[in-house]
């Protein structure tokens, strides 16, 4: 370390009020010896890495560090501050910076000896010296490690000087990490949350992971840390640190044997599969330096509750989109709306094909024979049977993959073979809609089952490829066949019965209350279970009167909050604010295109008078399409499918009956409160706040 600092780069009175003051101000030293060609350019790489992680640490240390064009060799700079320097750490300002600069391009050997010294940053006996230094040589020897001049070192410390003397064999010390053993016992909290390992005669084990996005100082300070730690609650614990030097892999064999598993990161962690299986606590690089006695005592918990992980993605997909510790209701109804996500573009891709054949080539398309056997470039019946057919093969897609993503939102990619096999067998037994939701459910819950099994090390490589595809879909298959599928086909053939009998003041007050569902939410969970609901209903080649009454019922009614607020801003414009009235223009187009969310800016300010209003609305042109005996075979596409439309002009009045009446109300509500209308109501409804968050697909309006 002899030449990346001097005596020339030690301010032992950095007189600095701000952390860019302090930077700039060692930083010049390093210009002053030709160590950086740019000082600006310099400077902004290093405010460029203080905005990804604050790089103060706990005991009066700031370390602002990076890679940079326009460092020549492999630098750093020391500053004692009196008066402190604030630099972003919990306990306050650092009086001890060290300003540490590599080139882009720096080799394996420097970036070690760098990564040696934050490794002694975590020896109190290395700082109080430097505290205590009473010149810049005598403190620029203590950062060298020069033995005249260090203090006598704790293990630590020792193996820092060792790795900056010596840098043939630091990559391997600093990478692979060291074990920390101790005879101590720990306290009696320590050793009965270690019970399993402890009372087979051997310390307790963790293997940890450290990296930041750097991987200069960080991430060898969080192995120092959690290896100091380690020693004091007698655990064995090894390191592999993922930084800038590169990294050696942990030997498969000390993972094999480790109790429980740390990863202190701020960049993903490389090869995350190798500690599969294993308890892991998963926290960012910096409580890695500040809390690891508290990481250790959580990994020892979490192994003596046996909780393991199952592979490299420690969430599904849903549950990165909650909140940790949601209720089984509400992961339920992620999983279900992850499923009717995928599955609606299926849906509207095939719809419309199948309603554009249709319309082409007239009701009698369906019995076409196969484009493949039959086609005519010139005629136009020859292309509504291709597009019909394209269509049904689309439908085909639409239980399998409701099965497949409720299965993937519950237990990713693992859940993907299980759920569209068990969705494919529902198609094959006709059960449905309803056997997609249950197979889905069942692959999933199957994949989760077996991912909490505590694999053999030799068998983790093949478990996401052969064995848990092949044991999750033989038992979703002897569910489906054998045991549910035939009671669930019933069910469906019952509810299609009784659509199909549906007539008069029931299939009225039915088009009431999907209207109520589709405008309670405008596209969150509710709306899109009415519109789940009735696309099932049409995605056959030929469905009944019925099915298409209810999918024209729910298009007219998704339609009407975003028209009526658009009517709405233009007939009393001084109602609303400024920014609601140019919403309003584009509520126009969202509401004619079956696009609910255009009314959610409305709802989410003024959710009280505005969500009541366009459930009225709603209901009032669901409940007269169902009365007009209007019908559609498309399951989107608003007023630009009017001609594949049954009863088109009567549809349409119900559509403008709804819109008018939702306007009438919201002017009339908003009329009662201040004139100024800028006062908008407080709060969020619970379906427009729910609908705020949800992942909407605009085809789901």
């Amino acid at each position: 370390m002899s030449d990346m600092i001097t005596a020339d780069l030690v301010d032992l009175d950095l007189s600095a009020d701000s952390k860019e003051a302090a930077a700039r101000a060692l930083a010049e030293r390093m210009v002053s010896l030709g160590r950086v060609t740019d000082l600006e350019g310099f400077l902004a790489d290093v405010a460029a890495r203080e905005a990804q992680m604050p790089t103060g640490l706990d005991g009066g240390i700031g370390i602002p560090h990076c890679r940079s064009a326009h460092v020549t060799e492999p630098t750093l700079a020391f500053g004692r501050s009196a008066a402190g320097i604030d630099f972003g750490a919990p306990d306050g300002p650092a009086d001890l910076i060290f300003l540490i600069a590599a080139p882009a391009g720096a080799d394996d050997a420097h970036l070690t000896i760098l990564s040696a010294l934050a490794r002694q940053l975590m020896n109190s006996e290395f700082t109080d010296a430097l505290r205590s230094a009473g010149d810049a040589a005598t403190a620029a020897a203590l950062i060298r490690g020069d033995e005249a001049a260090a203090t006598p070192a704790t293990p630590a410390a020792e193996g820092a000087v060792s790795a900056s003397q010596n840098t043939a064999a630091a990559p391997a010390a600093a990478s692979a990490g060291t074990a920390a053993a101790s005879t101590g016992t720990g306290t009696d909290a320590d050793a009965s949350s270690g019970a399993g390992s402890e009372a087979a005669g051997r310390p307790f084990r963790i293997v940890a992971v450290t990296s930041c996005p750097t991987g200069i100082a960080h991430t060898y300070m969080a192995a120092e840390s959690l290896e100091n730690a380690g020693r004091a609650a007698g655990v064995e614990l090894v390191v592999e640190t993922q930084g800038s030097a590169g990294f050696t892999r942990l030997d498969p064999e000390v993972i094999a044997a480790a109790d429980g598993v740390i990863f202190a990161h701020d960049v993903p962690v490389r090869d995350k599969d190798r500690f599969a299986g294993k308890p892991t606590v998963d926290v960012g690089v910096k409580a890695g330096i500040n809390r690891p006695a508290e990481l250790i005592g959580e990994v020892r918990q979490r192994a003596a509750r046996g909780e393991v992980t199952s592979g490299s993605a420690p969430s599904t997909p849903v549950e990165r989109a909650g909140d940790a510790g949601e209720g089984y209701g509400t992961k339920l109804r992620k999983w279900l709306m992850s499923g009717v996500s995928y599955m609606v573009p299926f849906v509207a891709a095939g719809g419309l094909l199948i309603a554009l054949g249709f319309a082409i080539g007239g009701y009698k398309v369906n019995k076409a024979p196969s484009v493949m056997d039959h086609f005519v470039w010139t005629q136009g019946d020859s292309w509504a049977a291709l597009l019909f057919q394209i269509g049904v093969v689309s439908f085909g897609f639409l239980v399998p993959v409701l099965a497949g993503y409720i299965a993937y939102g519950m237990a990713d990619r693992p859940g993907l073979v299980p759920g569209f096999v068990g969705g494919m067998i529902a198609s094959t037994i006709s059960a449905g809609f309803l056997g997609g939701l249950v197979a889905g459910l069942l692959a999933g819950g199957v994949v989760m089952g077996i991912q909490k099994i505590n694999i053999p090390a030799a068998m983790r490589g093949i478990m996401p490829v052969v064995v848990i595809p092949l044991i999750s879909s033989a038992i979703v298959g002897f569910l489906m066949f054998v045991v549910v599928g035939k009671p669930i086909a019933s069910a469906q053939k019952g509810m299609t019965d009784w659509l199909n009998g549906l007539s008069g003041s029931n299939a009225i007050l039915l088009g009431a209350l999907l209207g109520l569902m589709m405008c309670f939410d405008l596209g969150g969970p509710v709306n899109k279970v009415a519109y789940t609901f009735a696309t099932a209903g049409i995605a056959v080649s030929d469905p009944s009167d019925s099915a298409m009454k209810i999918m024209a019922a729910v298009m007219a009614a998704g339609m009407v909050p975003p028209l009526a607020m658009a009517l709405a801003t233009t007939v009393r414009g001084k109602l609303f604010t400024p920014t609601e009235r140019e919403n309003g223009k584009a509520a126009w187009v969202l509401g004619a295109s079956f696009i609910s969310e255009g009314a959610i800016p409305f709802a989410a300010a003024d959710p009280l008078r505005v969500i009541p209003s366009s459930m009225v609305g709603g209901a009032v042109t669901g409940a007269l399409s169902m009365a007009f005996g209007a019908t559609l075979r498309a399951p989107h596409g608003g007023i630009f499918v009017v001609p594949l439309i049954g009863n088109p002009f009567l549809y349409l009045i119900a559509i403008a009956a709804g819109v008018c009446v939702t306007t009438a109300l919201v002017v009339v509500l908003k009329g009662l409160r201040k004139p100024a209308g800028q006062a908008a109501a407080g709060g969020t409804a619970p379906g427009a706040a729910a609908a705020a968050k949800e992942d909407r697909q605009p085809v789901a309006a």
